[in-house]
């Protein structure tokens, strides 16, 4: 019967979950970019965990409060760990389109750039064979990319393609670009082929 009402819960929360992401998206995501259906999220282990972490924390909680106050306080900490993880998944996102992507991210306003306003890329090789890719825009503002993320390469394919077509540019004549090595834009240092 514990299973059964263990895993009743679990399916709550996933479905609660679930119903949030889609009242989300439909309330809030109406820009022509989101409409493209085209976007880098971040990986769905993100929002996995989290639910999970927040789950296994209320649950703590739960078995601590009537006698064990470092179960209780644990749990409170795991919860709003997984409660971390879930916002981040949920508020994070590059949309895009062939024009111009749109840049969203939790306490941040959304931000629309043109291809064109992008200046250059830096690279970064983390740990564990994760590369992190800085696009660097006319701002002066860092759109920061993980290999890891749900849909990153087809948007940096993209975003090539629309930055040459905005600056006038032949694809051809961009030595720098080389997808193989995660080079798709000049460096920021200004080398450029």
């Amino acid at each position: 019967m514990e299973l059964f009402l263990t895993l009743l819960v679990a399916a709550a929360v996933f479905g609660v979950c679930y119903a949030v992401d889609r009242l989300f998206t439909k309330s809030f995501r109406s820009r022509a970019q989101h409409r493209s259906g085209l976007a880098v999220r971040a990986s769905k282990r993100y929002g996995i965990f989290g639910v999970g972490l927040s789950v296994l924390g209320v649950m703590a909680i739960c078995g601590g409060i009537p006698e064990d106050f470092a179960l209780m306080v644990g749990g409170v900490l795991v919860l709003l760990m997984g409660l971390g993880l879930a916002v981040y998944y949920l508020s994070f996102g590059i949309f895009y389109d062939g024009e111009s992507l749109l840049y969203c991210r939790f306490g941040k306003k959304s931000v629309t750039y043109l291809y064109r306003q992008i200046v250059g890329q830096k690279l970064y090789q983390i740990q564990g064979g994760t590369v992190v890719i800085e696009l660097h825009m006319e701002d002066g503002s860092v759109v920061s990319l993980q290999s890891t993320m749900d849909g990153v390469y087809p948007f940096l394919d993209t975003a090539f393609a629309g930055w040459c077509l905005q600056l006038g540019r032949d694809p051809q004549s961009c030595t720098f670009h080389d997808p193989a090595n995660s080079l798709w834009f000049p460096s920021v240092t200004g080398e450029e082929g």
